[in-house]
C-alpha cells in the first residue's frame, strides 16, 4: 500500500479509503490509485485484511439444491452482488444435513454471514444460529432472530389472479407448489383470498413440486370446464401448455395459463407465457446489502418486501363463450 500511495502522490489512508470502497474519496483521487494499483500489480491479501479487521469479507449462501431456475438465479444474483461489495461467496448446499451442519461448516470456512434461500429457510427457523453468524434469509415470515429479505409473493398471485378473472372467467385454478414451502403458500394465499373478494369458487389447487414434469402430470387431471389457471412457477406452466396441447385444449382461447416468476425463456414459450415477475437481482441485492451491512454495524432485524410484477403476453385471453 506504501508503493501504491507513493506511485499515485498520495497518503497510505487515502489508499485504504479506496481499497475498502470508501464513499470519502475525489472520483479522480480514485481513479490515479487504482491506475498505481494496477500498474504495480497490488492485490488486496484477504488473509492479512482478516488479521486486521476479524472478517474475511466472505460471505455464505446455503441452499437446499442448486437445480431449481429460482436458486440457480439467487445463486447468480447474489454472486454478482457479492462481487460488487468486495466479497467472496462459499456456497453450501444442505443434500440431506440439517441446516446447523451448514452452519457449522460456514463458520469453518470463516465466513461473516450468510444468505439462506428459499426451501432451506423453514430449517432456519428452528435451527441453532451461531451468535457470531450474521443471517439474511430469503423468502420466510418475518422474523426475530435475523433479517428477511421477500418478494410479495401474495401480492403478485393476486394480481394474476385478478387478472385472469377480470377477462371474464369465473373461477381461476391453481397449480400449487410444494406444501411447507414460504413462496408456495403466499402464492396460494394470494389466489385464494382474489378469489374470495371477487367471490368467485374456490376449487382445491393441484399441487406440485415446482418442476415441468409435475406441471405436466397435473395438466391432465385438469377439470374439463377449467377455463383459466394459474401456476405457481413458470417451469409448472410449461408442463401445462404441453398437458393442454395434447389434450387438444388450445391457449388462450380455450384455457388460459398464467405463471410466476417470469424466467428468461417465458416469452418464447407457446404461446409467450403471462406471468408475475419476480425480481432475483433485486432479491439478492438488497440479500446482500443488508447482510454487508449488519456485518459492518450490527442492529436489530428487519423485514424487506420486493414488489413482483404481472406480465401479460399471449397465453391469457378472454373466457370462451
Amino acid at each position: 500500500m506504501a508503493d501504491v500511495a507513493a506511485r499515485a502522490g498520495v497518503s497510505g489512508q487515502t489508499v485504504s479509503r479506496v481499497v475498502n470502497g470508501s464513499p470519502r474519496v475525489d472520483p479522480a483521487t480514485r481513479e490515479r490509485v487504482e491506475a498505481a494499483m494496477e500498474d504495480l500489480g497490488y492485490r488486496l491479501h484477504r488473509a492479512a485484511r482478516a488479521l486486521r479487521t476479524g472478517r474475511t469479507q466472505t460471505i455464505g449462501l446455503v441452499a437446499t439444491t442448486l437445480a431449481t431456475v429460482g436458486n440457480s438465479r439467487m445463486l447468480q444474483a447474489v454472486a454478482d452482488a457479492a462481487a460488487s461489495r468486495g466479497y467472496a461467496l462459499v456456497v453450501v448446499t444442505l443434500g440431506g444435513d440439517p441446516i446447523d451442519v451448514a452452519f457449522e461448516r460456514l463458520r469453518d470456512q470463516g465466513v461473516d454471514g450468510a444468505v439462506v434461500l428459499n426451501e432451506a429457510t423453514a430449517s432456519t427457523q428452528g435451527a441453532t444460529v451461531p451468535d457470531d453468524l450474521h443471517l439474511v434469509v430469503v423468502d420466510a415470515p418475518a422474523a426475530d432472530r435475523f433479517d428477511v429479505v421477500q418478494t410479495a409473493h401474495a401480492d403478485g398471485a393476486a394480481a394474476a389472479t385478478r387478472h385472469l378473472l377480470g377477462l371474464g372467467h369465473r373461477t381461476v385454478h391453481l397449480l400449487a407448489g410444494p406444501s411447507g414451502s414460504f413462496s408456495a403458500d403466499e402464492r396460494e394465499r394470494g389466489w385464494r383470498e382474489a378469489l374470495a373478494s371477487a367471490g368467485a369458487d374456490v376449487v382445491e389447487p393441484l399441487r406440485g413440486d415446482w418442476s415441468a414434469a409435475s406441471g405436466h402430470l397435473l395438466g391432465r387431471e385438469l377439470p374439463a370446464d377449467a377455463t383459466a389457471v394459474f401456476a405457481a412457477n413458470d417451469q409448472m406452466a410449461l408442463g401445462l401448455l404441453r398437458a393442454l396441447a395434447e389434450t387438444g385444449r388450445r391457449v388462450p382461447e380455450d384455457v388460459s395459463v398464467v405463471g410466476f416468476d417470469d424466467v428468461m425463456d417465458a416469452a418464447d414459450y407457446r404461446p409467450p407465457l403471462s406471468t408475475v415477475r419476480q425480481d432475483f437481482d433485486a432479491l439478492g441485492a438488497r440479500a446482500v446489502d443488508v447482510l454487508v451491512s449488519r456485518i459492518e454495524a450490527p442492529a436489530a432485524p428487519g423485514l424487506v418486501t420486493i414488489p413482483a410484477e404481472l406480465i401479460v403476453r399471449e397465453s391469457s385471453g378472454p373466457a370462451p363463450r
